[in-house]
């Protein structure tokens, strides 16, 4: 059986949930039809980020929607409500990717390492996600003739294509709205 991608739409909700729902064309060669389907579908579950991810995302859309200047973890982590041990793995591991630059001592804070537009989205996902195998075929019975990992590695390059067409800056794009919510008014940074 062979299968292509046709399309992929990246859905967000307003709570920052995002999934891609890819199209997938079939060629069903023993009934010699074509059938059209969703990857939600098969599943019937959407595919998800992991909660390191959606924290990172929320991040650097807060650093990227904030004034120039500092932010502390503390102050981020309440926005969100969400833990401050949690956030400090996140910062740490991002500033050691270099998304991040954190400033020492009392007057410090951390802060976007490049402007908004030159923060690839995709870059960002591979490095939180990790992206490895969405399945573990070691010991299954029928792995050497199954197609299903193939078709879930083309899934997973289609969903990261989306994100690599993206930048931080597409994020946000409508600072002033952002800053309103987040609580420091509508001035730009980066």
């Amino acid at each position: 059986m062979s299968v292509s991608v046709i399309a992929c739409e990246l859905i967000a909700n307003p709570l920052l949930n995002m999934y891609l729902r890819c199209i997938y064309l079939s060629e069903n060669k023993d009934a010699n039809q074509m059938h059209v389907f969703g990857l939600d579908y098969l599943t019937q579950t959407p595919m998800r980020l992991t909660k390191y991810t959606d924290y990172a995302m929320r991040l650097m859309i807060y650093l990227g929607s904030r004034p120039s200047g500092l932010s502390s973890i503390r102050e981020i982590s309440d926005t969100f409500s969400v833990s401050q041990n949690h956030m400090m793995k996140v910062v740490q591991d991002l500033a050691n990717a270099e998304f991040l630059e954190s400033v020492r001592g009392r007057n410090g804070g951390i802060r976007l390492a490049r402007p908004t537009n030159e923060i690839n989205l995709g870059a960002l996902l591979r490095h939180t996600e990790g992206l490895t195998d969405l399945i573990d075929c070691h010991g299954c019975r029928i792995a050497p003739a199954c197609a299903l990992p193939s078709v879930l590695s083309e899934a997973t390059a289609a969903f990261v294509a989306v994100f690599d067409k993206y930048t931080l800056a597409d994020l946000v794009g409508k600072r002033s709205a952002l800053g309103e919510l987040l609580g420091f008014g509508g001035h730009s940074s980066r």
